[in-house]
């Protein structure tokens, strides 16, 4: 959790709007916004996974094997 809290600190302190990204468990905007960019473990647990909603519709770009790694790739989607 520690790499993620510091990814969302990055990204205020940085000024990208709150509702253009959700962090599992650290950022998530509340109402949910159409369109962001997103990072979230995977469903079985055993990874975690970044990828975009759009339009309501979520696409995953890429899948980790670490949070640390997960932070990089969402870094590269912002």
């Amino acid at each position: 959790m520690e790499r993620r809290a510091a990814l969302a600190r990055a990204l205020r302190e940085a000024g990208v709007p709150g509702d253009h990204y959700w962090i599992e468990g650290i950022h998530e905007p509340a109402p949910t916004p159409p369109d962001f960019v997103c990072l979230r473990s995977l469903k079985d647990g055993d990874g975690w996974e970044t990828g975009v909603y759009e339009r309501g519709v979520y696409e995953p770009v890429a899948t980790h094997a670490t949070e640390a790694d997960a932070c990089e790739g969402f870094r590269t989607l912002i």
